[in-house]
């Protein structure tokens, strides 16, 4: 099947050379332009604010496109397309390779032990195996962590909290995201801690999402927790529609989901991270090597909540609770 690949290339204008340089030689020796390959999932426009803050981190570190940086963007449609865009971008032979999460750091790394990878919102690049450790990654791939086993459980937490009625909640789980299963895992231990029953609601495209409302209205579920994934990050405003229509609270791990018209939101911010990101770039193009740069993990974890969404669905939200919420959507 043929892929269709969205890319955006953009051409690098060769600043001049050290003034500290004789005039003949600024003439004959210009910089070099480093060339980022950016491999992407989903829709270009859902991650268009991501892609933004990556951006501006670059370019508080003087790496600016259109004059010392090139980015080519693939961005697959699927999970299938993204061993041969990962092996297209080392066949352009890119300096360095943007892979934002796990579902995409497996297939660069599959397609490369010599170009750095850096990522930006990885779940538990140790635990699958991304890297040696935190601290000293070793191999070519590093950037930043959000420890996604712990902030589910920690969801599901907060959702017991919000709705202490609550007996049996859906997981929204991607079984193609490589940190899903360990999320699971922790998921299932928090939830027998709550007293709670999980219904496993395995969603792979936006074509399940459909089927997958339906079993959970079927099952009469409480509420739904959905985990980040490329998918559910990037077809955030269906998700949120039907959970409406459903008249389903949910809890998201990406507040963007919740800005969409989810109900409640706990987990890093994805904008904050992908701007840091840069700085990892910036190290690499500069001589550093990734293996001797440690992941970093996201410190700060925000509680979203959209009153306009849990009115829509007749939830009242404690007083008690909306205070400790970092952002009100009303």
């Amino acid at each position: 099947m043929a892929i269709k690949i969205a890319r955006r290339k953009f051409i690098a204008v060769v600043g001049s050379a050290s003034l500290a340089w004789p005039l003949a030689a600024r003439g004959q020796q210009p910089s070099r332009v480093a060339r980022i390959g950016f491999l992407g999932l989903g829709r270009a426009s859902a991650w268009a604010d991501q892609v933004e803050a990556l951006r501006a981190g670059l370019r508080d570190l003087g790496d600016v496109e259109g004059k010392n940086i090139v980015i080519e963007f693939l961005w697959a449609e699927s999970v299938d397309q993204l061993p041969e865009l990962a092996a297209q971008l080392v066949r352009m032979n890119v300096d360095i390779i943007f892979a934002p999460a796990s579902t995409e750091v497996e297939p660069a790394r599959q397609a490369t032990k010599t170009i750095p990878i850096v990522f930006a919102q990885h779940a538990d690049p140790v635990g699958i195996g991304h890297v040696a450790s935190l601290a000293r990654p070793g191999g070519n791939i590093t950037g930043i962590s959000m420890v996604l086993s712990e902030i589910a459980a920690k969801a599901l937490e907060i959702f017991k909290e919000v709705m202490p009625h609550a007996k049996r909640v859906a997981v929204l789980w991607n079984p193609t995201t490589p940190s899903h299963i360990q999320v699971m895992k922790a998921v299932e231990v928090a939830a027998e801690s709550l007293g709670v029953q999980l219904l496993s609601a395995p969603t792979i495209t936006i074509a399940d999402f459909d089927g997958v409302f339906s079993t959970m209205t079927r099952e009469r579920v409480d509420g739904f927790l959905v985990p980040s994934s490329p998918l559910t990050n990037s077809e955030r405003v269906p998700l949120a529609d039907l959970a409406l229509k459903s008249r389903l609270p949910g809890i998201f791990v990406n507040k963007e989901n919740v800005e969409a018209g989810g109900l409640m939101s706990y987990g890093a911010d994805f904008n904050y991270m992908y701007r840091h990101a840069a700085v990892y770039v910036d190290k690499i193009l500069k001589g550093k090597k990734p293996a001797d740069l440690p992941v970093e993990q996201a410190s700060k974890y925000e509680l979203v909540i959209n009153l306009k969404t849990a009115k829509s669905i007749g939830l009242t939200i404690p007083e008690s609770f909306l205070v400790r919420a970092d952002k009100v959507i009303e």
